[in-house]
């Protein structure tokens, strides 16, 4: 058991040996416990150095080494769900140097990528997905008349979300020949692990049960009563002993629960199930953080940590009053809706599992009937809000933009079609820095804008921020506001329950020349060096739908015109004031910046922002560049002289 994170590279001889899963089947069993020490230590001395998830991967890590010394990987295929917990076996596939760099710019990928390695066999970020790909795996090894082996891995949390139901269900029914580990780890499935189940878990896992049973069907198979007698019986037994009865009636044979910690427990029974024909399901009990003290008494709080700072090095001496609190957005977000709940008692609360992330702790302590928390389920999020708005609540509904991705079909149909009040509270806009592609928020401009009947904001800073959350709250109908993740610029926030007129933008800088910037949400303030600079007027836009047209039409007619957002240029608010114009039979040039056609690896968010082009400099820069294009006569028009 470590209770601190070691400064110094720890040695570990025997990791130091292991270059690939096929040096680990090199070793003698009785090895292997050694091997899980010093793997421990090292993924804590690791993210230590770099900052990254944390919990999830110290408790998988008997697991992961049972998994890669009994499978044939990458030949049999392990599949990770969500990724958070793929640490340990960046480690053993050949990246353990790299684990030194993961989540920084040019580094590994902190989630399973297919381009980094062989040994990720599925790119993850959101959960609950392994089952289904695993079952594709499997299915198109059979198709291919290849004999390989298919394992997800999946947590609790995860096992939650309606696809992986659909999945074990498909599965199921076409009798795959493929494994599912269910990673409990919360205690959320089962009681702790006992003796008794323990016992009964090495007599089902084990040959001489399976043949027994399957020498039962056959002598009982002219006797049908007899034979559905003694199904009923096992099921039952089981019952009484492992909440297996579920995975059973979807035609996996269940195994657990049994210790995740225990290396040759799972060895033995992992060993036993490999090679057993049909959809096979073990539930293993885990402990988030296991080894080192503090995450195993605080799971949530070590989810993921920062970079652990050398004592040596001296923090910067800054004097007091130069400092001024810069509140994050969630907590804004946090803050608000209790002020809002306050004031209205029909107000609810809905998050698919982003408690903690999207602040809504101090919510569901003071306002508990009104807090929903539905699990991994995004579209059960927006369905039960859509059915909430029906009969006369207002419902919240608190999401990452990369996540209401996976309710765009609700979003749709069940809300906007039908025009329902529903606030969407979309936390994470934007670039997210070392979380890299699967988790940005960079598409959601584009597809709620394209959406009937849906107001779309986002805030410039945290006041605005308020007051988009109170004015999304109420109008009537289908609102959203976007906000990005982190901390703001540092302004003042207003008290009270104000709302802003809806489509309506602010002047932030009058200027003179024939420029005017359309900035949307977070990127505004780092627009205005390059309208000082230019002596360009900018606008804070505010709305992405509807737009100011007033302003537009005042404004644009003869100028440049430039709009900027963090978001996907395709389909973007920058599209939308383009399709303005036109309609306007208004000529004027344009500049889109944003995000270009291809998905932005992970970095630091600044290092992110200065990589695309939505930093200051980049900013100044390509207007600069485009209104030098302009001087440029036009290749037809020279033509034509």
């Amino acid at each position: 058991m470590f209770d601190v994170i070691p400064t110094q590279r720890p040695s570990t001889p025997l990791l130091d040996q292991i270059n690939s899963p096929a040096d680990l089947r090199q070793l003698q069993k009785d090895q292997l416990a050694d091997l899980v020490r010093q793997l421990r230590e090292f993924m804590l001395y690791s993210v230590g150095q770099t900052g990254g998830h944390f919990g999830a991967g110290l408790g998988v890590i008997e697991l992961t080494v049972a998994l890669h010394y009994i499978y044939n990987t990458p030949d049999d295929r392990l599949v990770w769900d969500v990724g958070h917990q793929t640490y340990p076996h960046k480690i053993l596939t050949g990246r353990r140097e790299e684990l030194l760099n993961i989540r920084h710019e040019h580094g590994i990928s902190g989630f399973p990528k297919r381009d980094e390695s062989e040994f990720d066999t599925f790119g993850v970020g959101h959960s609950s997905t392994s089952i289904g790909a695993a079952l594709g795996m499997s299915l198109a090894a059979n198709r291919m008349g290849i004999k390989r082996k298919a394992v997800a891995i999946i947590g609790d949390g995860a096992m939650s979300a309606g696809m992986a139901f659909e999945a074990l269900n498909h599965a199921g029914d076409v009798n795959a020949d493929m494994m599912v580990i269910l990673n409990d780890n919360k205690m959320s499935i089962s009681k702790p692990v006992g003796a008794l189940s323990k016992y009964f878990a090495r007599i089902w896992a084990s040959k001489t049960y399976d043949s027994v049973r399957e020498g039962g069907r056959k002598v009982l198979k002219g006797l049908p009563s007899a034979l559905e007698l003694a199904r009923k019986a096992e099921e039952h037994m089981k019952g009484m002993v492992a909440p297996g009865t579920l995975f059973e009636e979807l035609g996996f044979n269940y195994i657990g629960p049994i210790d995740g910690h225990d290396i040759e427990l799972l060895l033995t029974t992992i060993s036993n199930m490999k090679d057993r024909s049909g959809p096979q399901l073990l539930h293993v009990i885990t402990q988030k953080g296991k080894g080192f003290e503090p995450a195993e008494g605080d799971p949530i709080g070590y989810h993921a940590i920062n970079k652990i700072e050398p004592e040596s090095e001296p923090a910067p001496q800054v004097k007091a009053e130069n400092i001024k609190s810069k509140a994050k957005y969630s907590n804004i977000f946090g803050r608000w809706l209790c002020d809002a709940a306050e004031a209205d008692s029909t107000l609810m609360a809905i998050t698919p599992a982003m408690k903690e992330g999207s602040d809504l702790i101090e919510f569901a302590e003071r306002f508990p009937e009104r807090y929903f928390d539905v699990a991994i389920a995004e579209q059960h999020a927006v369905t039960l809000a859509a059915g909430m708005a029906c009969d006369g609540v207002k419902p919240v509904v608190a999401i990452y933009s990369t996540f209401l991705q996976r309710a765009y079909d609700q979003l749709i149909h069940d809300v906007a079609l039908q025009n329902l009040d529903v606030l969407f509270a979309i936390d994470r806009a934007g670039l997210v820095g070392e979380d890299g592609p699967t988790h940005a928020g960079v598409y959601d401009l584009s597809y709620l804008r394209c959406i009937p009947n849906m107001l779309v904001m986002a805030p410039s800073d945290e006041d605005e921020c308020r007051k988009m959350l109170e004015t999304g709250y109420q109008y009537k109908g289908p609102a959203a506001v976007r906000y990005p993740r982190g901390s703001g610029i540092g302004v003042d926030i207003e008290p009270g329950l104000n709302t802003l007129p809806i489509g309506q933008s602010r002047t932030l800088n009058q200027g003179q020349a024939d420029i005017v910037i359309c900035a949307f949400g977070s990127p505004t303030h780092a627009a205005m060096k390059a309208a000082k600079h230019l002596d360009a007027t900018l606008l804070d836009m505010r709305f992405v739908k509807p737009l100011d047209e007033a302003a537009l039409l005042k404004h644009a007619n003869g100028k440049l015109v430039v709009t900027i957002e963090e978001n996907a240029i395709m389909g973007g608010a920058g599209s939308g004031v383009s399709e303005f114009l036109l309609s306007q039979n208004i000529q004027s040039p344009t500049l889109h910046i944003g995000l270009t056609d291809q998905y932005e690896d992970h970095a630091s968010h600044s290092a992110m922002l200065k990589r695309v082009g939505l930093d200051e400099d980049g900013i100044q820069r390509q207007i600069e560049n485009k209104l030098e294009s302009l001087k440029t006569p036009n290749v037809m028009q020279t033509a034509e002289h």
